[in-house]
């Protein structure tokens, strides 16, 4: 794994919180990203989609972006990139409090380390993949139509994007995967990303229900729901 400082002695959190509804599943990555300085520990959350629904970078055009698409619900993120359908993909996202090395790497590097983190999961279930060298433009403003530097492609064609945010609470970096290798369980890769991490030297702690940290997640991203994600001034705030 291509990294400024080394994974031995990192703190990790694994979540699978399931299929979830498109607002809320927003909502919950940035609350993870609000709460970070309350535990030190960066969280792997692994999530799903209870619809189809599409999500688009917080600085793109809400005019632009609907007609690019037929899904809906159509849900702006926090995050920067572009377009990207979640009727079938794989979800996740990362998020690093401010003290943890993750968050100090600088964005191409974390973009970087994640993919590469990426490619040696699926090659441990079979799959070869790798990093594109340079940026294919083509579809500007859609994640999955062409390609940028250090995406994850198999067999040229780009496999999985990311989007980032850092602020004062720390880094979220928010995935996806698609269309997902057919031959591949989602819970095989979501397995292998766990072990290639602990293999790497981080303490991985694989959370089985809620705790103390999860209902205060919990609550902000109720709040975050009801006040941002599920608000059309939001959503076409640009």
């Amino acid at each position: 794994m291509h990294t400024d400082e080394p994974l031995a002695g990192e703190l990790w959190r694994v979540l699978d919180t399931g299929p979830g509804e498109p607002a809320w599943n927003m909502a919950l990555d940035e609350a993870l990203l609000e709460h970070g300085s309350l535990d030190p520990r960066a969280v792997l959350r692994f999530y799903a989609w209870d619809r189809p629904a599409a999500t688009f970078g917080y600085l793109q055009r809400y005019q632009v972006i609907s007609e690019l698409t037929a899904l809906r619900p159509l849900i702006r993120r926090c995050t920067g990139g572009g377009l990207v359908s979640h009727a079938a993909d794989w979800t996740y996202s990362v998020t690093a409090p401010a003290g943890h090395p993750w968050y100090r790497l600088k964005a191409v590097a974390s973009y970087c380390r994640l993919h590469e983190w990426l490619c040696a999961a699926f090659r441990r279930v079979g799959v070869v993949t790798e990093l594109a060298a340079v940026t294919d433009p083509v579809g500007p403003g859609q994640c999955f139509i062409g390609s940028e530097e250090a995406d994850l492609l198999l067999q040229g064609r780009k496999l999985a994007g990311a989007a980032q945010r850092r602020n004062r609470h720390g880094l979220l970096i928010q995935g996806s995967v698609q269309p997902p290798p057919p031959e591949v369980p989602v819970e095989a890769w979501r397995a292998a990303m766990i072990s290639i991490l602990r293999e790497q030297g981080a303490r991985v702690e694989v959370v089985p229900g809620p705790s103390p940290l999860e209902v205060a997640v919990g609550d902000a991203a109720r709040r975050l729901n009801e006040t941002k994600y599920s608000r059309p001034e939001y959503l076409q705030k640009r």
